[in-house]
């Protein structure tokens, strides 16, 4: 069974800078991910089995066993990227009206994940294009990795139960990990300030959004099994100037 996409138009990495400075969001293929990240592509692809078997999230205030992940922070200073002690992920309820306002304990990311180079050069490039974006370099740069995968356990999932949204941090990173047996997760990505907005399918594997938090709302539609065990893996990265968010 096949359903219908809307496709993204990538950029090139020469121009990821000049598309998020205009339209608040970049869209980049694979290909150019890799690029990007100054790795090979199938260093990427060797991460994705690191999407299995993780850990629910107990903190969804819907009820619902759809989704698993995994969460884990860094500090990019100094043209050094380094880990930071396990931390709860916290937001205001300004940017997340359904699970703002507490602390939620996610398990770490994989030790084996965080140390492959593929890593480093992935939040490397991430803090390089924030400072281009903004146009002065900053010292310090926090980012906030998260390991998504939205299944359809009870026949559908949710991988922005908060609806439209901000997060409340400088640049949103969305790669794209897989899509298996399932339709719908649509990508809406609208201006904050104005009517203006764009929808599509993330679909390639290790493709990448690109998005400015302070300009751009988004949000991706439920989705639904085409089989089995149908799923969508994410790998989300918040990047914030100067400090994590916290209570």
């Amino acid at each position: 069974m096949q359903t219908q996409t809307h496709s993204p138009n990538p950029v090139t990495v020469a121009n990821l800078t000049d598309a998020v400075q205009q339209k608040g969001y970049g869209v980049l293929s694979a290909a150019s991910v890799a690029q990007w990240a100054g790795c090979d592509l199938r260093e990427l692809q060797a991460l994705s089995p690191d999407w299995d078997n993780m850990p629910p999230d107990n903190y969804l205030k819907d009820g619902g066993r759809y989704r698993r992940r995994r969460h884990s922070s860094f500090v990019f200073e100094n043209e050094a990227l380094a880990p930071v002690p396990h931390r709860a992920h916290w937001q205001s309820l300004d940017y997340n009206a359904l699970h703002g306002g507490m602390e939620r304990w996610f398990e770490p990311m994989h030790d084996t994940t965080v140390a492959t180079p593929a890593w480093a050069q992935l939040l490397t490039a991430l803090a390089h294009t924030a400072a281009q974006v903004r146009g002065t370099p900053h010292d310090k740069w926090c980012i906030e990795a998260h390991q998504f995968r939205i299944d359809t356990t009870d026949g559908i999932g949710r991988p922005t139960p908060e609806g439209a949204h901000r997060d409340g941090v400088d640049f949103v990173a969305v790669f794209m990990v897989n899509r298996v047996d399932i339709k719908g997760g649509e990508t809406r990505v609208f201006d904050a300030h104005g009517p203006q907005g764009e929808r599509f399918t993330l679909s390639e594997p290790w493709s990448l959004m690109l998005l400015d938090d302070t300009r751009v709302i988004h949000e991706s539609t439920p989705i639904q099994p085409l089989a089995e065990g149908g799923h969508r893996d994410t790998l989300v990265l918040t990047c914030r100037a100067g400090s994590f968010q916290d209570a």
